[in-house]
């Protein structure tokens, strides 16, 4: 994948009068799913909880853990280990931007130490796989909607079984978080940090009004923010910060700082997802007392980008005031697994650099799913209450719903249909005909009526079942649906599935065809040619000539042989 520059890569954002300076903290466009609970409730954060006992699928448990106690995460939902997905569906704003956060606790809750892998996707796009080699892991994913609804679906278990702990939503305003490219990619959140913090608890709602997680640089975790420099001091200020844009940290954030005394700072993380393409910034603030003589100056120094160091970075001058906020990065910008960067005081300063926040986030590109989507989606609406349409989510990716099959196309289309005994009544739906790719279509069992559609436009479909049904009408050859004439297999199909259907009575309830001056040869049937097929084509022909009813039965003195 090959992207172009969208922005510089180097850029500022400094205040302008007019901006929004903050946001008033307030839960509007939040969802928190406590999944598996059992009860609304509010936490000591001021979020409301509800539970997602409205799922047919997975099982709600209860978990219990020492390091543990917040109610959210003394329960989860666990999903079978099988080649199904088990998903959500949330009600969103179009055309809105969200944050979508999951949440897995684990907990050891199958009491075997068998760590599950499994994966977690966002509609058909794989947001990420799920290695529990933590007890909790997150994952967040920025994305603008393009429909009033979302799913996200848990999948592909390897080792243990697909769980999940809690699922949040949280509604952005206006313009953050906004890019050139977001109808075709999502920002998969990788790091979000607060240099400078004072503990190891992590910065959320209140204090951020949109609940980031901006987590403490004084974690100790394996490759976050190891060798860091010599000379390395937290510095903080209890002043308010001018915020000249939404998304930029909360104030608590940008209150505090780290500052490289010696005139560097220098650190290595781990990038979740990458190598690649990634939305990368970093946040500063000017929060210590300079002299008039002083300076603070410094370049980003990046061994595999080596044009990031061509600017210098003036907090106080670019921000024109000391305790405004400005940012610097990138948009769209290569970046490594295994991400080392140093902030370099240039010569002529007299302060070394400085850096309150840091932001990173992958640039997934959306999988837009299924060609046929919006076909099978009507046939669900018409059986919206039935379980085998609560599946969810994408009908062909990860995986297809437990009563269909795909096929491998890089956008799957369907090819095999199973809703056999299934209870569906009503008219065969006429949304079935624009599955161009179906091969199979089995719906006999159950209690459709009236007339069958035109399935001319299903060129491959060889075989299609709707015996033990009430229909009415004779079905209308327009192409060899199951094959040739030499087909016996073929031809043994099409036989019984014509025998749940009669003749009409009336001449009112046939359609007539659109290729009613073409021209149709049947060959005589000799007794070694397929019977089955031979008679469709007889009666289709017969229907296209206005003959269909002359003949309700067989004449008494004509025998079988002739």
């Amino acid at each position: 994948m090959v992207f172009s520059a969208l922005f510089s890569v180097l850029c500022y954002s400094g205040f302008s009068p007019g901006l929004l300076l903050c946001s008033d903290a307030s839960e509007a466009g939040f969802v928190s799913l406590d999944c598996g609970g059992k009860e609304n409730y509010t936490d000591e954060l001021g979020l409301n909880w509800t539970p997602d006992d409205y799922l047919i699928y997975g099982e709600a448990k209860d978990i219990s853990t020492e390091n543990e106690t917040r109610k959210q995460y003394t329960s989860m939902r666990i999903f079978p280990a099988d080649s199904r997905k088990y998903c959500y569906k949330l009600n969103v704003v179009t055309r809105t931007r969200y944050l979508i956060r999951a949440t897995f606790f684990y907990g050891d809750f199958d009491s075997n130490n068998v760590y599950p892998k499994f994966d977690i996707s966002f509609g058909a796009t794989h947001w990420s796989t799920i290695e529990i080699w933590d007890t909790t892991e997150v994952r967040e994913l920025i994305f603008l909607a393009s429909s009033p609804t979302i799913d996200v679906c848990l999948s592909n278990a390897t080792t243990g079984q697909p769980f999940i702990s809690t699922l949040e939503l949280r509604q952005f305003n206006g313009s953050v978080y906004g890019t050139l490219y977001e109808d075709r990619f999502y920002l998969k959140v990788s790091h979000r940090i607060n240099f400078g913090a004072d503990s190891e608890a992590p910065v959320r709602y209140p204090d951020d009004p949109f609940d980031r997680i901006w987590k403490s640089d004084l974690l100790k975790k394996a490759n976050y923010l190891v060798d860091v420099a010599v000379g390395t001091v937290n510095v903080s200020t209890k002043l308010p910060i001018v915020l000249n844009r939404e998304e930029m940290p909360p104030v608590k954030v940008m209150q505090t700082a780290v500052v490289g005394t010696n005139g560097s700072l220098t650190y290595r993380l781990n990038l979740d997802g990458f190598p690649g393409f990634g939305w990368a910034y970093i946040y500063l603030a000017e929060i210590e007392d300079l002299e008039l003589n002083e300076s603070r100056k410094f370049k980003i120094v990046h061994s595999d980008h080596p044009e990031l160091s061509y600017s210098i970075i003036n907090i106080q001058e670019n921000a024109q005031g000391k305790n405004r906020a400005i940012e610097a990065g990138s948009r769209n910008i290569s970046l490594p697994f295994v991400l080392q960067f140093e902030l370099r005081k240039t010569a002529d300063s007299s302060r070394g650099p400085l850096l309150n926040a840091m932001e990173i986030n992958k640039i997934l590109e959306r999988n837009d799913g299924s060609l046929d989507g919006g076909a099978i989606a009507n046939v669900i609406a018409l059986n919206s209450s039935a379980d085998w349409a609560q599946e969810g989510g994408d009908p062909c990716l990860p995986v297809p719903w437990s009563w269909l099959q795909c096929n491998s196309d890089p956008r799957p289309s369907i090819t095999v249909i199973h809703l056999s005994s299934k209870n569906l009544k009503g008219d065969i739906p006429s949304d079935l005909t624009k599955l161009s790719k179906l091969v199979e279509l089995w719906v006999d069992g159950n209690s459709l009526a009236g007339s069958i559609p035109d399935f001319s436009r299903c060129p491959d479909l060889k075989i299609i079942h709707l015996e033990n049904n009430q229909l009415t009408v004779l079905f209308l050859l327009k192409q060899p649906l199951m094959g040739t004439m030499e087909d016996p297999k073929a031809g043994e199909i099409l036989e019984r599935s014509t025998e749940a259907q009669a003749t009409a009575s009336t001449r009112s309830s046939w359609q007539r065809s659109s290729m009613s001056n073409a021209k149709f040869d049947i060959e005589k049937f000799d007794g070694t040619n397929n019977f089955g097929i031979w008679q469709c084509e007889v009666l289709d022909l017969l229907f296209r000539e206005g003959s269909d009813i002359a003949l309700s039965s067989k004449p008494k003195d004509i025998s079988d042989e002739d």
